[in-house]
C-alpha cells in the first residue's frame, strides 16, 4: 500500500461520514442559536465598514499591549481564506465531487460563517497578553475552558497543519509555473524566503502587506474571469443549469472524472468549504484574536461577512471549470483554473493571473505562517519560536517538490483530526457561555 492509498483510505472510510456531520450539523445548530445571524448582522457589519472608512477603527499604538488595527486583523485572516483556496478548490470539489459539489461549497459557505463568527468571538474573549505584551488567543485558548486535552489535541496538530496548508500553497504554486517552464525548486525556495522575511516582523508586518495585498488580487482576477465568463453566456447558462441538475442527482463519469454519489458531492463541496473558508477549524481566528477592539461580536461580524469574498471567489471559480469544459478530462490536478486562463483568456489575461496567483498564494502563506507561528507559541509557552519559522520555511520548499495528490490527501487527514476537537469544543462553548455570542 502506498502514501497515496493510505491517507484515502483514512479519508474515505473513517473520517468522510462523521466530519462530514459535524461540519454541517454543528453549523445548522449556530444558525438556529444565533437567530439567522447571517441575516440579522448585515446592517452592523454595514455600520463598522461606515467606521472602519471613515478613520474610527484606527488603533491606539501607545503602550504595550501588541495588538493590530480590527481591519487589518481581517485582511489578516482573510489572506488564508482569499487565497488559493478560493480559486483552486471549488475545481477541485466539481472534478472530484461533480458539478453539484459547487451548490453545497457554497450552501456550507453561508451556514459555516455563524461558525466563524462564533470562532472569532470565543477567541477575543479568551485571549491573553504575555508578559511583552504580544497577545495570544484562539482554539488552543478557549479549547482549554472546555478540556485542556481538547486543547492540547488541537494545539498539536495545529502545528502540523498551518506547515502542512503552506505546504500546499507552494506546490500548487509550484504545478502551475512549472507549465510555464519554471523549476520547481526555484518557487519553493523563492516563497520561502519571503515568509521567512515576512514572519520576523510580527502580526503587525503581516496585517499591512495582508491589506494593501487582499483586494488588489481579488480585483484583478475577478475581472478577467468575468471576461471569460460572458464571453459565451449560452455556455455560462447551460453550466448554471447542470449544476442545479447535480444537486440530488448523482453525476455519471465523464473523461478523467469518475463520477459520484449525492453524499459523495456533498462531502467533497463542503470540504473544500472549509479549506476555503477555515470555518469549523477555528484558525481564522488567530488572527482575529490580536485586534484592537472590545467587543468579541463585532469581530465575529467582521469575520462572518469576510464569507461574501469567498463566494464570489468560489462560484466564479467553479463556473470558469464548467464554462471551459477543463473539469471533464485528464487527472486530479489543481491546475484546472490556470488551464482555463490559458484556453480562452488573452495574453495579459494569462498574466493577470499568475500575477494573481503568485499573490494569493504569498498572503495565504503569510497568514498560515503566522497563525502558525501563534499556535506553536501557545503550545510551547513562547518559546523555540525561530524553530518553528525556520521548520515552516522547510515544509514550504519540499512541498513544492511532493505530488499534488498526495499532499491533497495528507491534508484532507489533517484537516479532520483539527476539526473534530474545535467543533466539540465550540458547541459545548455555545450553550454554556451563550452571552458571549449573543448579538
Amino acid at each position: 500500500m502506498t502514501w497515496l492509498m493510505f491517507f484515502n483510505w483514512i479519508n474515505n472510510e473513517i473520517f468522510a461520514l462523521p466530519t462530514t456531520i459535524l461540519f454541517f450539523g454543528i453549523a445548522l445548530i449556530l444558525t438556529l442559536k444565533t437567530r439567522f445571524l447571517q441575516f440579522r448582522g448585515f446592517p452592523h457589519f454595514i455600520q463598522l465598514i461606515s467606521a472602519g472608512v471613515r478613520g474610527k477603527g484606527k488603533f491606539d499604538q501607545t503602550g504595550k499591549k501588541r495588538t493590530i488595527n480590527p481591519f487589518h486583523a481581517l485582511f489578516a485572516s482573510m489572506s488564508t481564506s482569499i487565497g488559493m483556496g478560493s480559486v483552486v478548490g471549488p475545481s477541485l470539489a466539481i472534478m472530484t465531487g461533480g458539478p453539484g459539489a459547487l451548490f453545497w461549497l457554497v450552501v456550507y459557505i453561508f451556514f459555516g460563517s455563524v461558525t466563524k463568527f462564533t470562532e472569532v468571538a470565543f477567541a477575543l474573549d479568551t485571549r491573553i497578553q504575555m508578559p511583552d505584551g504580544r497577545v495570544i488567543g484562539g482554539p488552543m485558548q478557549y479549547l482549554k475552558s472546555v478540556s485542556t486535552v481538547l486543547a492540547n489535541w488541537y494545539s498539536i496538530i495545529m502545528v502540523f497543519l498551518f506547515a502542512g496548508w503552506s505546504s500546499l500553497q507552494s506546490n500548487t504554486l509550484a504545478t502551475i509555473y512549472a507549465q510555464e517552464g519554471v523549476s520547481e525548486w526555484v518557487i519553493g525556495l523563492s516563497l520561502a524566503i519571503l515568509i521567512w522575511y515576512t514572519l520576523q516582523g510580527g502580526a503587525k508586518r503581516v496585517g499591512l502587506i495582508a491589506s494593501k495585498l487582499v483586494p488588489f488580487m481579488f480585483c484583478l482576477y475577478i475581472a478577467f474571469s468575468l471576461i471569460i465568463l460572458l464571453k459565451d453566456p449560452v455556455a455560462l447558462w447551460a453550466a448554471i443549469r447542470l449544476v442545479g441538475k447535480s444537486v440530488l442527482t448523482p453525476s455519471a463519469a465523464i473523461g478523467g472524472f469518475v463520477g459520484t454519489t449525492i453524499f459523495h458531492a456533498m462531502r467533497s463541496g463542503m470540504y473544500q468549504g472549509v479549506f476555503i473558508t477555515e470555518s469549523g477549524l477555528g484558525t481564522s481566528s488567530i488572527a482575529h484574536a490580536v485586534a484592537d477592539t472590545k467587543s468579541p461580536t463585532d469581530q465575529g461580524i467582521l469575520a462572518m461577512y469576510s464569507g461574501i469574498a469567498d463566494i464570489i471567489l468560489s462560484i466564479v471559480s467553479g463556473m470558469l471549470t464548467l464554462v471551459t469544459g477543463v473539469w471533464s478530462y485528464g487527472v486530479f490536478r489543481s491546475t484546472l483554473v490556470y488551464e482555463a486562463f490559458k484556453l480562452h483568456a488573452p495574453a495579459i489575461g494569462q498574466l493577470a493571473l499568475l500575477v494573481s496567483i503568485s499573490l494569493f498564494v504569498l498572503t495565504t502563506v503569510i497568514g498560515n505562517s503566522f497563525n502558525g507561528t501563534q499556535s506553536f507559541a501557545s503550545l510551547t509557552r513562547d518559546r523555540w519560536l525561530r524553530l518553528y519559522r525556520f521548520f515552516v520555511c522547510i515544509i514550504i520548499f519540499f512541498g513544492a517538490l511532493l505530488p499534488v495528490p498526495l499532499v491533497w490527501a495528507v491534508m484532507n487527514t489533517l484537516l479532520a483530526l483539527v476539526a473534530i476537537p474545535n467543533l466539540i469544543g465550540l458547541l459545548i462553548l455555545a450553550f454554556k457561555k451563550p452571552d458571549v455570542i449573543e448579538c
